[in-house]
């Protein structure tokens, strides 16, 4: 018998926000697996750090910073033959994963490459977006409004389309894509309705408007933008 493969969601940073069955998986765990920045430390056993026991074999998968898809496809590919040979012996594996596994998390690639060999279970964890609507103190959307989620990193005349179109907006992956975003918000007259929100639910978090945003912004940043009048009033 193979052993099983656990998706873990973390949250978006704060340990308390680690869901009750992700802290049982994660405290069990006898092997678990975790994404790496080019060999940096991972932000997701950061997360987790208290509940990893002594003894736990770790297995680290180093992403490169590219926007080149093959350097990190071939970390994938080196992670998931790790984790199929553990799984092959019947022990489990914990995956270590920041916010929700299947939300813009790199857990889809491992599933994508062991779900048809292995029983894959993924555990749910909270959003950055809903983590950042709560620090906001501004809801999402209310009533029969859509909410629109958009990359960060997408071209300028796709993002000033899909924002003019849209009733609620969450921009993801900020990072170096700021003044484009910016750039965009202003040319529609939005950012007065905008609202910034870096390291969500971090000791370092920051709260402000869009206007007065920091001129550099980290990849663990998000605009959240609702138009016209609060329609939760």
């Amino acid at each position: 018998m193979t052993g099983t493969l656990y998706g873990v969601g973390l949250g978006p940073g704060d340990p308390e926000l680690i869901t009750l069955k992700a802290a049982r998986l994660i405290e069990g765990a006898t092997t678990i697996a975790y994404p790496t920045l080019a060999g940096g430390d991972s932000f997701a056993r950061a997360i987790a750090a208290d509940l990893i026991g002594e003894g736990v074999r770790e297995i680290r998968m180093d992403v490169p910073m590219t926007t080149a898809r093959e350097p990190a496809q071939a970390a994938y590919d080196k992670g998931a033959a790790e984790i199929a040979k553990v799984l092959e012996t019947g022990e489990n594996v914990v995956t270590l994963c920041e916010g929700d596994p299947f939300f813009y998390g790199s857990f889809m690639y491992l599933n994508a490459r062991l779900t048809n060999k292995f029983t894959v279970k993924v555990i749910p964890g909270v959003t950055s977006i809903t983590a950042c609507a709560a620090e906001s103190g501004r809801p999402l959307v209310a009533r029969n409004e859509r909410l629109t989620v958009l990359p960060g990193p997408m071209d300028e005349a796709t993002l000033r389309d899909r924002i003019a179109g849209a009733e609620a907006v969450a921009i993801m992956k900020v990072g170096r894509h700021l003044p484009k975003i910016r750039a965009v918000l202003d040319d529609l007259g939005l950012t007065g309705s905008a609202t910034y929100v870096e390291r969500a639910t971090l000791p370092e978090q920051v709260v402000v408007p869009l206007s007065q945003a920091p001129e550099k912004a980290p990849y663990f940043s998000m605009i959240l933008l609702t138009k016209g009048a609060d329609p939760w009033l």
